[in-house]
């Protein structure tokens, strides 16, 4: 009789290495209000192993399709990291490489994203 064992894929997105992380295109990302909108919900759920937030936990006025958009550029631009936890696809800010990279611009933004 056959061993069989079974493997579950694990479904890995393309996200920039830290030293990949380029001011102007984190800077293109946080420019547009939606993404803004999305990174100010995602700093609330913190970052690491277990937590961030699911696309629906996002509640922002858009299609699924565009919401799928926003989310593939801030991860491209490596503000946001996103990770497949069975179906659902979890998203956390890179605060881990986004602050030494760039010291206060995160918080600096979503202080202001928060007081306008």
């Amino acid at each position: 009789m056959e061993d069989v064992t079974t493997t579950t894929a694990v479904r890995e997105l393309p996200h920039p290495a830290r030293e990949e992380i380029r001011l102007e295109t984190v800077l293109h990302a946080l420019a547009d209000p939606t993404r803004l909108r999305i990174v100010t919900t995602l700093d609330t759920f913190g970052e690491g192993e277990g937590l961030g937030a699911t696309c629906s936990q996002v509640d922002v006025p858009v299609s699924a399709s565009t919401l799928t958009h926003h989310f593939r550029v801030l991860r491209e631009s490596g503000v946001i990291n996103q990770c497949y936890r069975g179906t659902s696809k979890i998203s956390c800010l890179r605060r881990t490489d986004l602050d030494p990279l760039f010291p206060g611009l995160l918080d600096a933004v979503l202080n202001a994203a928060r007081n306008v």
